[in-house]
């Protein structure tokens, strides 16, 4: 016969690979009437009948057994046949181990040679253990399971008469295993019927239609057909078809055309919108808290993506381990109910730091947060730093999802003592604020934050001047309020795009009187991509402080500059106008600048990377910068490129310090620098 037609389990076989076995089968014979028996064939003793087509001849149970075959040296008795012929081809011991090379010819002209050759070496037994020496057996028989395994991968491939022969040869540097393919012609086609979806979908058939990108002429191809039938599939539930089957495939091979039909029938079912939202289990969320994370609203056209982005949400507060949601059809699956069911995380946290910065000093850090102690999403979070230059304790409560999606309440208390080069401050602080964030799974375009803070703040700074110390009480109020715009492919490692982010303060002092000003700042970035291993970034910083002199505001509230997240290869605050003692001041303007090339290492696996760089900075105690007065670093950073986001090292050095700036200046950190 020169067709086959595979149901959808035979099928299944096909599409995993095992095409050959499932549409190679010969077909079945039609049963035969039971025929009367002989008595005489039930005769233990009788002789046995010849059966010519089996190609062996009875054995004769009355002749001598048969000469052992002849001993091979080193071999057992029951392989010494085998080794025999294999030393009769060249082989001088089959029984020694040695090495063996293989490779594939009759492939590199075929459609997705490179494909196939991928898939054969992932599972290949000749590839796997090609590093450990084998005897000319063991070398037999991963051939010949080779052989077998690349030929099903052809037939998966709609080379249908695929053949492949081992070849084993003898040479000096061991066994050399060829497998010789003849692949034959690409089986396509004939028809594609997707019967049901043209009545029920209605308008919608053409786009359902285009999403089964198996069409007649194509190959058969065993994963396009999969994934054919999976973006099918996943369009129904976006189009609403929240009910939607897809029947068996009926898969029709003509070996002698060459060719296949497939039919794949569909129920698409009716357009369904999404009803109400049931929560059980813990945290015990609120139904009206987990409609507010979902981005759609009852009465909105089911699709299934916002379902999976409702699961993925869910997980992403870091209180839930896994959701279970379950459709629920009423109304004749015209609207599908969610039924949400949560297992918990744990709730709580302890967290520790410890480190040493040239400009920082020693510090340790330590926290306790409880994620969940307002239900829902309010965690507590106390935290407190030890360190040769600050010491710090703090009470802070985070509402997430406040009101809306990834929208975030804060309030903070915390009192602290900085010891810097440039100040000491002693100081307590109450703040609130909510903001709208970015995160992975939703990266935003435009985010913003509004807040307000109250600050008490004992200061000890220097006269410019004399250089002589003194100490100085300010109490301030501030609105501080930020908006920016996200238009990078990417949050912790953007390959192309730009950011901006701007920042105003409003600030209200009193200290000797009072006097308001503002502090503004502006943030710009931009990637782009030169080549598929190279990205061009680069980021500018302005930063200006209206309404007051540089004498009048509280010396933590100041611009400075230099570090790692700003002029690296400059220690940390050392930039700009210095006191009689050498000691920063800080500024009431800001200019900076920052160039890189980010270049990853194909040859070390696409992992690692580095990075030279030129940062720029000037700061001032004027209103605006003096942008004929740069310091400039250069360096050199390594990148590691980690599944949660690239871990980075910088090392730069200034081109221009100022006494007492060290020579070399060294940053670790997670993410890129801008």
């Amino acid at each position: 016969m020169g067709k086959r037609r595979t149901g959808r389990g035979a099928a299944t076989k096909w599409l995993a690979g095992c095409a050959g076995l499932a549409l190679g089968a010969a077909p079945l014979c039609a049963q035969q009437p039971p025929q009367p028996i002989d008595p005489a064939e039930l005769d233990p003793s009788a002789p046995l009948d010849p059966m010519p087509d089996l190609g062996v001849e009875w054995p004769d149970l009355n002749a001598p057994d048969p000469a052992p075959p002849p001993e091979v040296e080193g071999v057992a008795p029951e392989t010494a046949e085998q080794a025999t012929a294999e030393a009769a081809e060249g082989v001088e011991d089959a029984s020694a181990s040695r090495r063996y090379s293989w490779t594939l010819s009759g492939i590199d002209n075929l459609e997705r040679a490179e494909a196939i050759r991928e898939n054969f070496e992932k599972r290949s037994a000749l590839e796997a253990d090609k590093d450990d020496e084998a005897n000319a057996a063991q070398v037999d028989r991963r051939a010949r399971a080779d052989a077998e395994l690349l030929a099903e991968l052809l037939r998966s491939e709609g080379y249908y008469d695929a053949e492949v022969e081992p070849r084993i040869d003898v040479g000096a540097a061991g066994l050399q295993v060829e497998l010789a393919a003849q692949a034959g012609p690409i089986y396509r086609f004939e028809s594609v019927e997707l019967p049901g979806l043209d009545a029920a979908a209605g308008n919608e058939a053409a786009k359902l239609r285009a999403a089964f990108a198996v069409k007649a002429g194509d190959p058969v191809v065993a994963q396009n057909v999969i994934d054919a039938g999976v973006a099918l599939q996943v369009a129904l539930g976006e189009r609403g078809f929240a009910t939607a089957k897809v029947g068996e495939q009926d898969i029709v091979v003509d070996h002698e055309q060459q060719v296949a039909r497939l039919v794949l029938p569909v129920t698409p079912g009716p357009v369904a919108r999404f009803g109400q939202v049931s929560v059980s289990g813990r945290p015990p969320f609120s139904s009206r808290h987990v409609q507010r994370i979902a981005r759609f609203r009852p009465g909105d056209r089911y699709e299934r993506s916002e379902v999976d982005d409702l699961r993925r949400a869910l997980v992403a507060t870091g209180l839930v381990a896994a959701v279970d949601v379950q459709q629920v059809p009423r109304e004749e699956g015209q609207v599908i109910d969610l039924a949400i069911k949560l297992d918990p995380a744990p709730m709580r946290t302890i967290a520790g730091e410890l480190g040493y910065g040239t400009g920082e000093g020693l510090r340790a850090e330590a926290s306790w947060q409880h994620r969940n102690f307002f239900n829902p999403e309010g965690a507590l979070t106390l935290r407190a730093v030890a360190g040769t230059q600050e010491q710090l304790a703090a009470v802070s409560l985070r509402r997430n999802n406040w009101l809306r999606r990834d929208q975030v309440l804060n309030a903070q208390a915390l009192t602290s003592h900085v010891d810097r080069d440039a100040y000491e401050a002693k100081t307590a602080s109450l703040s609130v604020g909510f903001e709208r964030q970015s995160n992975f799974i939703w990266q935003k375009k435009w985010t913003w934050s509004l807040g307000a803070e109250l600050v008490a703040t004992d200061e000890r700074d220097t006269i410019e001047a004399t250089g002589e110390p003194r100490r100085r009480t300010f109490f301030i109020g501030a609105i501080p309020a930020s908006l920016g715009y996200d238009g990078s492919d990417d949050l912790l490692n953007p390959a192309k795009g730009f950011r901006l982010l701007g920042r105003l303060s409003p600030e209200v002092s009193f200290q000797g009187g009072t006097f308001t000003y503002a502090r503004t700042q502006i943030d710009a970035s931009a990637y782009h991509p030169v080549s598929d291993t190279v990205v061009a970034a680069g980021r500018v910083r302005l930063g200006s402080i209206l309404g007051a002199g540089l004498d009048d505001i509280a010396p933590s509230r100041r611009f400075y500059a230099g570090g790692g997240g700003s002029v690296r290869g400059y220690g940390y605050q050392r930039l700009g106008p210095r006191d009689i003692d050498g000691d920063p001041i800080g500024g009431r303007s800001l200019a900076e600048f920052s160039l890189e090339a980010r270049v990853r290492l194909k040859a070390l696996g696409g992992n690692f990377g580095i990075v030279p760089f030129i940062d720029g900075g000037t700061l001032s105690t004027e209103t605006l910068p003096d942008f004929k007065d740069w310091q400039i670093g250069v360096g050199l950073g390594a990148r590691y490129y980690s599944s949660f986001g690239p871990i980075r090292l910088d090392v730069g050095t200034p081109l221009n310090p100022q006494k007492g700036d060290g020579r070399i200046a060294v940053v670790v950190s997670l993410g890129q620098a801008f």
